[in-house]
């Protein structure tokens, strides 16, 4: 039977409902650990990798010359986004490439409202001002009425608008695909930047959206907004948002997600008090993480039995010449 690699350190938990799935059926479960190897580098994890008929993979690179070399057929994320792996390199080489839709939406929203609220309502600094005997008592304003512009209006961007609408926010979105829905109004990339007290960024990291937050759509918006990526760290110049947070253009910015992950020690982002951080886990509670690791491995199992799981698949135009 086929060996299975889990590089995803969260799962790495035996009484977990998907090694049940994949044991049960006769599956060897392998895992990498990312701590103790640099899977960023591409010669350890092709190294970690020998022997593996797939893997559920999380966010470490997959580039061309790591798929030219393994022998894996399929890469199935553990989570939505596939930005990480060379889908080109990876067709090429007859892997086929999953992912886990509808899983994660919920939690990466409840994630960007804390950010929301520990942001509006300063409550990091008024904690770390009562700890240290001071009682300042400063009010900033409330989040009803406020605007929040969406950056993306896919399953995550409608369900933050959902949760902001209830709390009496105004809701603007820019994105050329989606349709219209109730209580978002869609507008422009220039609107959005120059009307929304609060931006919210909700979109893939593409040739089109990298580094879409830079010095020039940071000066088109509000003096004083509040910038939240709980998306992908590429959609951020982190050099210029650094430089807005000091200036004050940028009140304050709540980060799930950065170029180098984890931040390089130097990142100017990580010694500003007015940011709050995650280890990018904004898709991560239990619920979704039960629900991403199962459909994770029932997309591998299911492709074992030679079935094709559509909806799943990244790269169908791999089907032709795919064969495990």
């Amino acid at each position: 039977m086929p060996t299975i690699a889990v590089t995803g350190d969260h799962f790495h938990y035996p009484q977990q409902e998907y090694f049940c799935l994949l044991t049960k059926a006769g599956y060897e479960v392998r895992f990498v650990d990312p701590v103790k190897h640099d899977l960023t580098k591409p010669d350890v994890l092709l190294a970690q990798l020998e022997g593996c008929d797939a893997v559920m993979c999380s966010t470490e690179p997959y580039p061309a010359d790591l798929l030219n070399q393994c022998s894996v057929r399929v890469l199935s994320r553990l989570g939505v986004g596939f930005d990480s792996i060379d889908l080109q390199a990876a067709t090429a080489n007859n892997i086929v490439v999953c992912r886990t839709p509808g899983v994660l939406h919920e939690s990466a929203a409840e994630q960007t409202l804390a950010f929301l609220f520990a942001i509006s309502r300063n409550v990091i600094e008024r904690d770390r001002q009562v700890r240290a005997g001071l009682w300042k008592r400063i009010c900033w304003p409330r989040l009803a009425g406020q605007t929040l512009g969406l950056l993306g209006l896919g399953l995550i961007g409608r369900s933050v608008a959902m949760k902001a609408l209830a709390l009496g926010m105004k809701v603007i979105a820019y994105d050329p695909v989606a349709a219209p829905h109730e209580g978002i109004e869609l507008v422009t990339l220039d609107r959005l930047w120059s009307q929304a007290d609060i931006v919210s960024l909700h979109a893939p990291c593409t040739p089109e959206t990298a580094n879409i937050i830079n010095h020039v759509t940071l000066q088109r918006m509000k003096r004083g907004v509040i910038l939240i990526n709980t998306s992908r760290g590429g959609l951020v110049d982190e050099g210029a948002l650094a430089e807005a947070l000091q200036s004050g253009q940028v009140l304050a910015a709540g980060l799930d997600v950065f170029h180098d992950e984890p931040p390089r020690a130097d990142n100017p982002l990580l010694k500003l008090d007015n940011v709050v951080l995650a280890p990018h886990m904004a898709g991560m509670d239990l619920e979704s993480e039960r629900a991403m690791a199962t459909m994770s491995a029932e997309n591998i199992m299911a492709l074992h039995r030679g079935e094709w799981p559509t909806a799943h698949i990244v790269n169908p135009d791999v089907q032709p010449t795919w064969k495990w």
